[in-house]
């Protein structure tokens, strides 16, 4: 009889080790997670992500560019009613983003389901999002090899690169 009890009692201890073990993995998910802005995210976060605002315009259109710079990257993002709905990254230094830089932002631009897949019909280097809410482009945009995320919906207003 005292056998089971031991055993209830490290029962009861490796449970309570395994609770807490869940709640470690949680908050260091949820920490990582907001490490990233991304489409769709307000003007707080991005702040928060995109280090030191450079430029901040008001469009005729309503709609406000921001320019942000942090450690080696240019971050260009156009707000519409609070929201981002276009991203442009880019190296201050102009050079080109690596497939692993690449790859880095589409991902935290997919969401929490959607994934990333080569657009085949695009004119420059394109991808769409598999819940089709996005789409990305690589390419120059004035004269900076630049990968530009833009939200797809009626309501988005149209965004010229």
């Amino acid at each position: 009889m005292a056998r089971r009890k031991a055993c209830g009692f490290l029962q009861t201890v490796g449970m309570t080790d395994m609770k807490q073990f869940i709640v470690i993995v949680l908050t260091v998910l949820t920490a990582l997670s907001s490490v990233w802005a991304n489409l769709g995210d307000g003007g707080e976060r991005i702040d928060d992500s995109y280090g030191n605002l450079i430029e901040r315009h008001l469009l005729d259109d309503g709609t406000v560019t921001t320019l942000y710079h942090k450690d080696r990257y240019l971050y260009t993002v156009v707000f519409a009613e609070g929201r981002s709905v276009l991203e442009k990254y880019s190296h201050v230094t102009g050079t080109d983003l690596s497939e692993k830089e690449i790859a880095k932002f589409l991902k935290a631009n997919a969401g929490r389901t959607a994934t990333w897949m080569p657009d085949k019909k695009a004119k420059e280097r394109g991808f769409k999002r598999s819940d089709q809410k996005a789409e990305a482009t690589y390419g120059k945009v004035d004269d900076r090899p630049t990968l530009t995320v833009r939200e797809l919906r009626e309501s988005t207003p149209e965004i010229k690169n």
